[in-house]
């Protein structure tokens, strides 16, 4: 959720915060606020987007070369001024930022209460800064001992970042939970939730593990775990470049993100697959071959469009390397008390890396004995951390919050491992492995093919924005799709859709069936076409609109549809990555259609970080 940055060194603080900031807006954007240190702690904070703030502080003395910086997702107390960050201690010498939740607050905070602490906001944060003073005040000493003794009673996650006007030549940050990269300049240090705001002045970087502390001077970097024992940071270099996180060109960023697909796809294959030579080289994977090959069972756990990834994912593994697969969602697996059994492989699939349910379910399986393997977009992540093996999906920073890119490099991702396994466990024959290797290196070509489609997609969210709801229907493979596709359109358009197996439609969907619902049909030819094409008629004798994904040269399916989409034929267990292409084209230009902020929607976050 929330996006935090701060700065120590020789530049001003307050131009690498604010552009920092704009970077980190798509993890919340309810609110944000800097604090800077200069012959006093100056906070300015606002409600809304970070232009907002922006705005307020023209012609402030911003002059610092020492602040921190926060944009909210809020989580404890209403978007506004007063629960907006940085917040400031009783004696007002302390400023902090905090991304997480802090779960015991209410009872830190009656203590405090009771100790004649009064607090001005409805945040956990402010209880926790308080805390912290407290300690500081009653035991003295320094800053950083108060820190850590006020983090081993909290319970929940956070990345809390303070500045001290006692000190104004150090920064204190601690992390367990949420995500924390700090950036190494030449006497200069950057702090941020992920690394966009660092690319542009430094390539190094130290991710920060939990219950780790960093105290941060501009030539000096400290770690220390909650035992008071220094950690040696380890630097790693990033392969980011800026030009993935500019629009370069595009209106929006979920647009770009779209229509990077063809070359995001190929990256995530390149230097993997050999179609030619019929390999799949995967080191994260091949390492845990034996355990893959032998399992009684995989579960996959994941959140939102990477959960639909594992359902198409279910499909594929179960296909071709006969082990049965369960997809989990990670908010109900880790409280629900799973049978975990010691050699179940569990696949944690996330954009980020960082997605605290996940996060939470792989530590919990980790414990009774599964092999943990990793499927993230975003390399040193706590995911990746976390896990034994996996693989990187290599599809860049993702800025929109709709999440687009990341869903096809998964299912690339997750196709090779299954082919993969298939093959060496001898479930998959020759010619069929050859065929699906053959198939899957065509996508990006196909991808490309179907995005031509936009100017027909663009006059069919055109004719159907003004819907109040509508049906996604798919069947086999497409059935995920026809998820996401439903939730794409409720992300960005904020129109009421629902995702069906379409034979599913009968018993109870079918009754919203009118003139006026639009029902989008992932109608594409695969081994369960003709039962799809059944399906059309029954809406269309109902005086439903059909709208339908349909293979090129498919006139049985273009017949029975009021507007067609077309996309290159492909195998069935391959077509997920490319039938998904329209769903997303066609909610971004809904969104558009309807004057939405589509990079940003309303209430939602890129990362999740709290539970």
């Amino acid at each position: 959720m929330c996006g935090i940055v701060a700065y120590i060194g020789h530049r001003e603080a307050y131009p690498v915060i604010l552009k920092g900031l704009k970077r980190l807006e798509y993890r919340g954007y309810d609110s944000a606020g800097v604090a800077l240190l200069n012959s006093g702690l100056k906070v300015y904070k606002k409600q809304g987007k970070v232009a907002d703030l922006e705005d307020t502080l023209v012609g402030k003395d911003l002059h610092a070369n020492i602040g921190i910086g926060h944009t909210r997702w809020a989580t404890h107390g209403e978007p506004c001024d007063r629960n907006a960050h940085p917040h400031t201690s009783r004696n007002g010498k302390l400023s902090m930022i905090h991304n997480g939740i802090i779960e015991n607050y209410a009872q830190i905070k009656s203590e405090l209460i009771k100790k004649g602490y009064n607090f001005t906001s409805d945040t956990d944060t402010e209880v926790l800064l308080n805390f912290i003073d407290d300690i500081h005040t009653n035991n003295g000493g320094a800053l950083e001992e108060a820190v850590r003794i006020a983090l081993k009673r909290v319970v929940g996650a956070y990345v809390i970042v303070l500045l001290d006007a006692d000190n104004p030549d150090t920064l204190i940050a601690a992390r367990k939970g949420s995500p924390l990269v700090i950036g190494i300049g030449k006497g200069e240090h950057f702090l941020a939730s992920d690394a966009s705001p660092i690319i542009e002045y430094t390539k190094e970087v130290v991710y920060v593990n939990d219950y780790e502390l960093a105290i941060i001077k501009a030539d000096e970097l400290i770690l220390k775990n909650l035992g008071n024992e220094k950690v040696s940071p380890f630097i790693t270099k990033l392969d980011m470049e800026m030009a993935a996180i500019e629009k370069g060109g595009y209106d929006h960023f979920m647009l770009k993100e779209i229509f990077e697909q063809p070359n995001t796809i190929f990256d995530c294959l390149r230097g993997r697959l050999d179609a030619t030579g019929g390999t799949i080289t995967m080191s994260g994977i091949q390492k845990y071959a034996d355990q893959l090959t032998t399992a009684n069972r995989i579960i996959m756990i994941a959140c939102g469009t990477s959960w639909h990834a594992g359902l198409v994912a279910e499909y594929i593994f179960e296909e071709v390397t006969r082990i049965p697969v369960e997809v989990e969602y990670a908010s109900e697996f880790r409280y629900r008390n799973p049978i975990i059994n010691k050699g179940d492989v569990i696949i944690a699939i996330s954009q980020s890396g960082e997605t605290a349910d996940t996060l939470v379910a792989i530590e919990t399986a980790k414990e009774k004995g599964a092999i943990i393997l990793g499927v993230v977009n975003v390399v040193g992540s706590s995911i990746a951390r976390a896990s034994h093996g996996g693989a990187y999906t290599h599809a860049g920073p993702e800025i929109g919050v709709a999440s687009t890119k990341a869903f096809t490099a998964q299912l690339a991702v997750l196709t090779m491992i299954a082919l993969k396994i298939g093959y060496i466990k001898g479930t998959l024959t020759e010619k069929r492995y050859m065929h699906l290797l053959n198939e899957l290196n065509d996508v990006p070509e196909k991808v490309a093919t179907a995005l031509m489609q936009k100017d027909k997609i663009r006059e069919i969210a055109s004719k159907y924005k003004n819907a109040s709801d509508s049906l996604y229907l798919g069947r086999g493979y497409n059935f995920p799709v026809a998820l996401e596709g439903a939730l794409k359109l409720k992300e960005i358009s904020y129109i009421h859709a629902e995702g069906y197996p379409a034979a599913e439609m009968k018993h109870g969907p079918i009754a919203l069936v009118d003139e006026k619902l639009p029902v989008f049909f992932v109608a594409t030819k695969d081994s369960f076409h003709e039962k799809v094409l059944s399906n059309m008629q029954e809406i269309k004798a109902r005086k439903g609109k059909v709208i339908a994904v349909v293979s090129e040269g498919d006139d049985a399916a273009s017949a029975l549809a009021d507007d067609t989409i077309t996309v290159p034929y492909a195998d069935e267990l391959i077509a997920p990555m490319i039938n998904v292409i329209p769903m997303q084209l066609l909610a971004y230009y809904i969104g558009v259609s309807k004057g939405y902020d589509v990079d940003k929607p309303r209430n939602l976050a890129k990362s999740v970080t709290v539970e």
